[in-house]
């Protein structure tokens, strides 16, 4: 709409100008009178009326296309979550009757070389059935109805306290004075998934003696700021840009036991609440990933 204002206002300024100009020379008797003015004027006019078509039809062009880029990439979304949802069908029965064959296999007098191969083909097969499961979920996060309810987040962060085991504290810093942080409005066993994804890489990608802190904080804009920070391993420069993408395991995961949905999954939670999700990461320091989610205002502080 924008580029139909800028062709009015040019339109009309050259349609002015050439009735002013007709008006100027038919005047000073210089080339235009009577008749001759006003068709010079009509044609501004006709000019005018030309170029503001010209301007809507450009403007419903671009319109179309946007909504056409709209459609398709919904229609591509919906094909995606049904693939998602046959594929977690058709795999889940083989998946289950490769390990029970490979349990059967397991109870009889094997060589030490034979039962090593059957337990590797079994873990292959558990992270199989786990990262389909875990495709599925990700397909019904995206169109699943929000069971929502008044959420508090310190509540959630205290949930990570059993987390970490016996030998590994996670902190948990919310405020206190001089208010605690206002709760958010959703669904509390989405976010309280999304969270414990996040404290889980923490705990997955550092080691015993590291640092995991789990904060939380009220920004500017009424926005609820969670953050899991660790002083692990860390994320390469070059792959901090594609964390958030499906199945995409950087060099940093390897040897360590994951789908790469995890913050795949904690990305879908974070949109669908009206938030937005943010990492910082520097190889053999540590990385920052924070949740950003809409405040709920009940009443004012005062």
């Amino acid at each position: 709409m924008p580029l139909v204002v800028g062709v009015v206002l040019v339109a009309g300024l050259i349609a002015v100008s050439v009735v002013v100009a007709s008006r100027i020379w038919a005047d000073q008797d210089v080339f235009l009178r009577g008749p001759v003015a006003g068709a010079v004027a009509a044609g501004g006019v006709l000019i005018l009326l030309a170029m503001v078509a010209f301007g809507l039809v450009r403007w419903r062009i671009s319109r179309s296309y946007r909504k056409g880029l709209d459609e398709a990439e919904s229609q591509a979304q919906q094909e995606r979550r049904r693939f998602l949802l046959r594929l977690d069908h058709e795999l889940k029965n083989p998946v289950q009757a490769i390990r029970a064959g490979l349990a059967n296999l397991e109870g009889g007098d094997l060589p030490s070389d034979a039962a090593n191969l059957i337990r590797s083909t079994d873990a292959q097969a558990i992270r199989v059935g786990r990262l389909v499961g875990d495709l599925r979920k990700l397909a019904e996060l995206e169109t699943q109805p929000l069971e929502e309810t008044e959420v508090d987040v310190g509540e959630l962060l205290s949930e990570l306290e059993g987390l970490a085991g016996p030998e590994r504290t996670i902190k948990i810093v919310t405020p206190q004075a001089p208010w605690p942080l206002p709760p958010v409005w959703g669904d509390r066993d989405l976010l309280s998934l999304a969270i414990h994804n996040l404290a889980s890489n923490a705990l997955k990608f550092s080691n015993e003696g590291d640092t995991i802190e789990a904060r939380a904080s009220e920004e500017e804009g009424d926005v609820v700021s969670i953050e899991i920070a660790d002083t692990g391993r860390g994320i390469p420069s070059d792959e901090v840009s594609k964390v958030w993408e499906e199945l995409v395991r950087g060099s940093h995961s390897q040897g360590v036991p994951g789908t790469g949905l995890g913050l795949a999954m904690v990305r879908v939670i974070a949109e669908r609440h009206g938030g937005r999700t943010l990492l910082k990461s520097q190889e053999g320091a540590g990385t920052v990933v924070r949740l950003e989610l809409p405040a709920l205002r009940s009443s004012s502080r005062g």
